[in-house]
């Protein structure tokens, strides 16, 4: 009868222990979840200068239906509009924007912030090659059509001469 209430109180601790540290993980996990409702994104996040980017954000669950801002210094301010339960906005950045990593911070009505990075590239475009043609659509004959030409010439030299050795062969024994 002893060992039964033994087990049963080492039972029963064991099950408050459990208890005790669920309780804490629910309530811990509660207040890390508060702050990932709020976010700042840019796509793309890697762009070249004088290209439109679009800004996607959310300044927690609530706060969504009301008009928020973003800065950055690739581009200004950009004020977000409610959009789908999210803020969104579009911008463009400037052509003579420095290449370089940018910080755009979110800003929200709430007082929570939120920040992400913006790289702008500027790249010199590719210059185009000469405009020389498509080679078939040269005028004149040029190399390619001389090369089939000869080809051909060559096939049909080959195919004659093997046609006159076959019927020396078949005149010869006879």
């Amino acid at each position: 009868m002893q060992a039964i209430r033994t087990i049963n109180r080492a039972l029963s601790s064991a099950l408050a222990l459990v208890a005790l540290v669920g309780a804490f993980v629910l309530m811990s996990a509660a207040s890390a979840r508060a702050g990932e409702n709020v976010f700042v994104e840019v796509a793309p996040n890697s762009v070249q200068a004088g290209s439109r980017v679009s800004i996607k954000a959310s300044c927690d669950n609530d706060n969504n239906n009301r008009r928020s801002s973003v800065h950055s210094d690739a581009f200004g301010h950009v004020m977000l509009k409610p959009d789908k339960g999210f803020l969104t906005g579009q911008v463009t950045i400037a052509r003579d924007k420095p290449a370089g990593d940018y910080p755009v911070d979110l800003r929200c009505d709430n007082g929570q912030t939120a920040s992400t990075t913006l790289t702008v590239l500027n790249m010199a475009s590719p210059s185009k090659g000469p405009a020389t043609g498509g080679g078939g659509t040269a005028g004149g004959r040029g190399t390619g059509s001389l090369l089939v030409l000869g080809g051909v010439a060559l096939v049909a030299t080959a195919v004659a001469l093997g046609m006159a050795g076959g019927r020396r062969r078949s005149g010869a024994g006879s």
